[in-house]
């Protein structure tokens, strides 16, 4: 099914590559994608169906109105950098009090 320009058009626009997606919900009995499972935008085709590619490996789309989906903001994308990288902070630190035991 093919949808007008204006629509497509508007979801290229709205979710242009490298915009990073979390999947809150998605039906579909062939393969597992978890509610907050991540990806990043590839394209959006002519049917208006956004293809991510996703943490998980899939290159499944994602279809408007049926996937329940949000984009990641920034700031959101920023605190998850700071709380990975406090982590391993915190592992490096631990590692490196076990070696001098």
């Amino acid at each position: 099914m093919y949808h007008d320009r204006e629509k497509v058009n508007f979801y290229r626009h709205e979710y242009p590559k490298g915009t990073k997606i979390e999947l809150i919900s998605m039906d579909d009995p062939y393969r597992e994608m978890p509610s907050g499972l991540k990806g990043i935008v590839n394209h959006v085709d002519d049917a208006c169906q956004i293809h991510c590619d996703w943490e998980n490996g899939s290159g499944l789309a994602l279809i408007p109105g049926v996937d329940k989906f949000r984009i990641v903001k920034e700031q959101e994308q920023s605190a998850e950098n700071n709380r990975i990288n406090q982590s391993e902070t915190v592992f490096e630190t631990e590692s490196e009090e076990d070696m001098e035991l």
